[in-house]
């Protein structure tokens, strides 16, 4: 099952070719149009939603897409979470999964836009899978985790890291949380849908030129044990989103270090997923 918010409403969308039913038209009203509400009332919906079929659809365009999760009370991210790319930031590998920062809701875009960059930054790419967690999760063992995820999703970590380093002490919630610095999508896919929801391939593309290019098998701390691990600290809430980290590849990590420009073009996409594609303009002058 895939759950899309088209012009911000929500939409189950089928395989290619891809077509998609407004979710409030098709349940006579049973459920609204908000696609973030969708995963208050999860398991109602996932019964609800094997009952009809996307394919009778109609086809849409995908700049229609917005972020399908668009307004989570909690977004959490995983640092240093593949060891490759520990390595290529200067960093250990992390014994524990509790590097971790969070990115604003109010950053979350969907899977196609146009990005400005800040004057004279150093904004970086950052391709990630990201976990929708489905079911409130408290105090969970890494078996019940997949229990509790609704599905997943494309994410790019754009990253300023100029801010980033600012400063007497690195934060990170600011420079990953600007304007547009959070493209997700195209759409949430729920886990059965892949063949192997513990292993897929994730790759980032500048310019047509690959970045990045990892799988999931290689996370330090898969996403049963982030779910886990995040719930043993405080509640997982449905609709919140878990950003679970980023292969080598970075530009941060390059010799000489590379950002994005105006006019780069970025592709991020999942296997089984779906991609997202930014574009990237220069702030207006003042």
């Amino acid at each position: 099952m895939r759950i899309a918010s088209i012009q911000g409403r929500a939409a189950l969308v089928s395989g290619t070719p891809h077509r998609a039913i407004d979710v409030e038209h098709a349940s006579d009203g049973s459920f609204g149009p908000d696609p973030q509400a969708l995963y208050d009332r999860w398991d109602e919906f996932v019964a609800w939603a094997r009952t009809v079929s996307p394919r009778n659809g109609l086809p849409f365009d995908v700049r229609d897409l917005r972020a399908p999760v668009p307004a989570p009370r909690q977004v959490f991210a995983i640092g240093l979470n593949y060891r490759d790319h520990a390595s290529e930031s200067g960093f250990s590998v992390p014994k524990t999964p509790t590097t971790l920062f969070t990115k604003w809701p109010s950053c979350l875009t969907g899977p196609v836009t146009e990005v400005v960059l800040p004057p004279d930054g150093h904004t970086d790419w950052e391709v990630e899978l990201v976990a929708v967690i489905g079911r409130t999760a408290r105090n969970i063992t890494a078996p019940e985790a997949w229990d509790h995820i609704a599905g997943v999703t494309v994410g790019q970590d754009l990253s300023e890291r100029k801010l980033q380093r600012s400063g007497p002490a690195p934060q990170f919630g600011l420079g990953k949380s600007l304007p547009g610095f959070g493209p997700t999508g195209p759409w949430v896919v729920t886990p059965d849908e892949l063949p192997d929801r513990d292993d897929v391939r994730l790759q980032c593309v500048l310019n047509g030129e690959t970045m990045q290019d990892g799988r999931t098998r290689d996370l330090v701390f898969p996403v049963a044990r982030l779910v886990a691990s995040l719930s043993a600290l405080l509640p997982l809430l449905p609709g919140d989103l878990v950003f679970t980290g980023t292969p080598a590849g970075v530009g941060l990590g390059r010799t000489p270090e590379r950002w994005l420009r105006p006019g780069d073009e970025l592709v991020s996409r999942i296997e089984g997923i779906g991609e997202l594609r930014q574009t990237f303009v220069p702030a207006p002058h003042p």
